[in-house]
């Protein structure tokens, strides 16, 4: 689920680490959930008052997610934790040590059949190759591996959320798209 709080101006504000001040607002974490709160105006319903909501709210949300999830990652990599590469993560599942694999959902099908996932290990698929790289450093990735620990459990969380934020995974929005082009 996806906290939100009111500012002092009354606008609703996402709330991702859910430790702001102030009663929280909680919607289930997808976009139609959102949307349905937006446009139903379930945000006003609920505190009895007359809220500002940025236009662009799901988008920045998705944004937002993304960049929690990508920051994990990198945490997991600092911490000897994630490698990259085809080579390295065929390695790591050999040696069945990987509790999370994670696939760029844009990478070659062909690719990403050759690697499967242990059975005790999660999956990943909601990054593209784009996001996946910026991760390591890299232009471009397309497989990653994490081993067992709790920045793992972490991630496969804060994947979960942005999961369900995004609509099909080779199909970004226009909004989405010129947000990434931007970068």
């Amino acid at each position: 689920m996806y906290r939100f709080v009111v500012d002092p101006e009354n606008q609703v504000l996402p709330d991702l680490a859910a430790k702001l001040p102030g009663r929280g607002l909680w919607i289930k974490a997808d976009r139609f959930s959102l949307q349905s709160a937006i446009e139903k105006k379930l945000f006003d319903k609920i505190t009895r008052q007359n809220l500002k909501i940025k236009e662009g709210l799901i988008i920045e949300l998705e944004t937002l997610q993304s960049r929690r999830l990508l920051d994990l990652i990198r945490l997991a990599r600092k911490a000897g934790q994630a490698v990259c590469g085809y080579e390295k993560v065929k390695e790591l599942l050999s040696k069945d040590k990987v509790a999370l694999l994670i696939q760029a959902f844009d990478g070659s099908g062909r690719g990403k059949s050759k690697l499967s996932t242990p059975d005790k290990a999660k999956f990943i698929g909601c990054l593209s190759a784009f996001e996946l790289g910026e991760a390591f450093g890299r232009q471009n990735a397309i497989h990653c591996a994490v081993t067992s620990g709790g920045l793992a459990k972490r991630i496969v969380d804060e994947a979960h959320r942005l999961k369900g934020l995004r609509r099909n995974f080779g199909e970004k929005s226009p909004e989405r798209k010129r947000q990434l082009n931007e970068r």
